[in-house]
Order: C-alpha cells, then structure tokens, then sequence
C-alpha cells in the first residue's frame, strides 16, 4: 500500500516538485526507489498467492494470461495513445508507438517470477532461515543466472557508432552522429542497454523525452529540462527507454528477491523470526551495494544495474520488516488505511495519472487565467 502510494505521488508530482524527479543518470533519488519496491511486492505477494498449487498447467495459463493483459494496458497507457496535457488529442501512428513501458516491465518480471514460484520450488521442511535456500535453490539459481546474464551483456556488448534523427522546427530533419566504438561503458549515449533496444525494438519505438536530458551535459537548468549548452554531446535529444529490455530483465532479479522475502512469512511464524530473517539480507544487500557504488559499478536506474538492484532490494526489505513491525507487531493499522486504500485501487489511480485525466482536472480549474490553477492554490505553482 506504500509503495503505490509512493508510485502514484512520484508519476504525478514529480514534474512540480524536484525532489521527487528521478536522477538524471548516476545516483538515485527519492524517486528511484519506487518502481523497485512496487516489483519488490509483486514477489511477496506471489509467494502469498502460489502457497499451494494444486494445477500447475492451470494457474500457468491463468498467470500468462494476467501478464498479457497487464502489458496490452501498458501498450495503451504509455504506448503514446493519450498524448500531453497542453495536446489534447489521441491516437499514436504504429510505427512509433513506445513498446516498452512501467507496466510492461511489471508484467515481464511478474510472469518469470509466477512460473518460477510455480514449478521450481523444492519440498524440503524449513526450520531455519538457510533451509529456505535449500528449499528455493533452483529460484536463487535462475535469479543468478539472469544477473551474471545481464552483467555479462552490459560490460562484454561492443558498442558501435551510431545515428539518430530529430525534428526540428517547420519539420525538418536533423542527423546526430554518436561516436562510440567502446565495450562495457555505462555512460547516456554510448551503453549496451540502449544499444540493444535501438537494434531489437527500434529507435523509433523508444521513450522520445530520456532522463539524461536533465543532466549537467544536456541542460543548462540540470537537474530540470532546460536548453542544450553549447558544447552538449551528440546524444542529448536521442531516445531512450527507461524501461527497456536489457533493464528490464534485472527487474526479474528484484521480483525474486521479494519472493524469498514472501516465503518468510509463508515458513515462520513468529514474528521474531520473520523480521531477523528479512533484517539481515537486506543489509547485507545495501552493504554490498555501497561497496559495488564505491568500486565504479554506479547505481543506476536507466540501466537498472547490480548495484542499483542490491541497494533499492534491501531498502525495500528494511521498510517492508519496519511497516509489519508497526502494523502487525504494534497494531498500528489505524493511520495506514489512506494508503490502504491507494494500494487497493492502485491500478485504478495509475490509469487515471497515465491517460492524463488527473493531470487535466488539476490543470483544468482555475480562476480567471489558466496559470491560476490548483497546483498554485496549494503552493506549487502553475
């Protein structure tokens, strides 16, 4: 219920309130946690609703259908079909439409997690908390195999020279050339994420508007949107996917990690047991996450590197051990129910945010001049 609290406040707010916009490359904010500790609780809620299985073809048809249906919504929402505030029409021309989206990534990682829940669990007896590894061995080794898989295609892809186009004004086109030529580099414009996307999906089927833009090197306003400085490298106005395959495979990883967290809850009892076995591997995550930050392996949520996962993995650890603390040990149920409720109707709230209806209506009242609107009112401004 918190994290799509966080996740609906974040979509909406963080165009008016810098704080909570994401960071432009290296380096999280608030921001960056968010989509992490959503997919965080996918997996705990997997192992929740897979406890038992007593027809494992029929709830893998059932969890192939629901990723589906979850990506279809996600192609619609974000695929271009409802464009801005300041253009209201709709309609996306197919040959651009964004294929990759928030909710694409959520179906990808919820239905490699569902199947892994489903077929790979041992039937070992579990006292201890090292006789959960024993028992979801085969899980930890796919979680293993997708991240050595990523690291291997980030630091070992050769990444050549490119070319994109833009529009500019009265339509006409303008070429970039972006000079790469490297192998394992994790900078905008030159990484293997990006790479793999503009070969497999597309350039044109990319997110148009790339977080690096608000950087130092592409703007003038950074950590904002502002005019390109003059000496702005190649690559400020390429497109880039957030949310793309490459990326989106380590949310895989952070889905996992939130099932093992669930499968406590479904072996321990006590509540003793269940916290200490949530505390120590998300420290021990952060820990290793600081550590890989400190050596250059950045974290880094365009790229969704190892150490971006470890750090964002184990603050959703520690946050979920404090709130079952708080709700479940302490009985304090009464001031979460707002969010409660968020939680409950998550999806209904994110359509609303991502087809623009919300942004509209607080956009749409206002007193006399449009810049008089709501989000002046409360402090924020037009």
């Amino acid at each position: 219920m918190v994290v799509s609290t966080l996740m609906i406040i974040v979509d909406d707010a963080g165009a008016f309130i810098p704080a909570m916009n994401h960071s432009p490359w290296d380096g999280v904010t608030v921001a960056d946690f968010v989509m992490p500790f959503f997919l965080f609780i996918v997996g705990v809620a997997l192992a929740l609703a897979y406890k038992r299985v007593p027809d494992k073809l029929d709830a893998t048809k059932k969890a192939v259908l629901r990723a589906l249906k979850l990506f279809c919504l996600g192609l619609v929402l974000q695929g271009g079909f409802f464009h801005g505030v300041r253009s209201l029409t709709f309609g996306v021309d197919l040959q651009e439409i964004r294929l990759m989206g928030i909710l694409q990534r959520i179906a990808i990682a919820y239905l490699l997690t569902a199947l892994c829940e489903i077929w790979l669990k041992g039937d070992e007896d579990v006292d201890y908390g090292f006789d959960l590894l024993k028992r979801y061995r085969y899980q930890l080794f796919v979680g293993a195999i997708v991240a050595i898989t990523y690291m291997a295609l980030l630091y070992g892809t050769y990444v050549p020279d490119w070319e994109y186009q833009t529009s500019g004004p009265g339509s006409t086109e303008k070429s970039f050339l972006v000079k790469c030529g490297v192998r394992g580099d994790t900078s905008p414009g030159c990484n293997a994420v990006g790479m793999l996307d503009r070969k497999i999906l597309g350039i044109q089927h990319l997110y148009g508007r790339p977080v690096y833009a608000r950087s130092k090197q592409c703007s003038i306003n950074s950590p904002q949107n502002g005019p390109l400085p003059p000496d702005a490298p190649s690559w400020c106005q390429a497109p880039f996917d957030p949310e793309g395959l490459l990326s989106s495979v380590m949310a895989i990883v952070t889905c996992l990690i939130g099932l093992q967290y669930g499968h406590v809850i479904v072996h321990f009892q006590k509540h003793k047991e269940r916290i200490m076995n949530w505390l120590i591997p998300s420290f021990s995550m952060l820990v290793l996450a600081f550590a890989m930050d400190f050596c250059g392996m950045h974290m880094n949520k365009p790229l969704y590197t190892l150490s971006y996962t470890l750090a964002t993995a184990g603050a959703a650890g520690l946050l979920f051990a404090g709130i079952y603390t708080l709700v479940d040990l302490y009985g304090y149920r009464r001031p979460t129910f707002a969010m409660e409720w968020m939680g409950m109707h998550a999806l209904m709230i994110y359509v609303l945010i991502a087809c623009n209806i919300l942004p509209i209506f607080i956009h749409g009242f206002y007193w006399k001049e449009p810049k008089n609107n709501l989000l002046k009112f409360i402090g924020i401004g037009a």
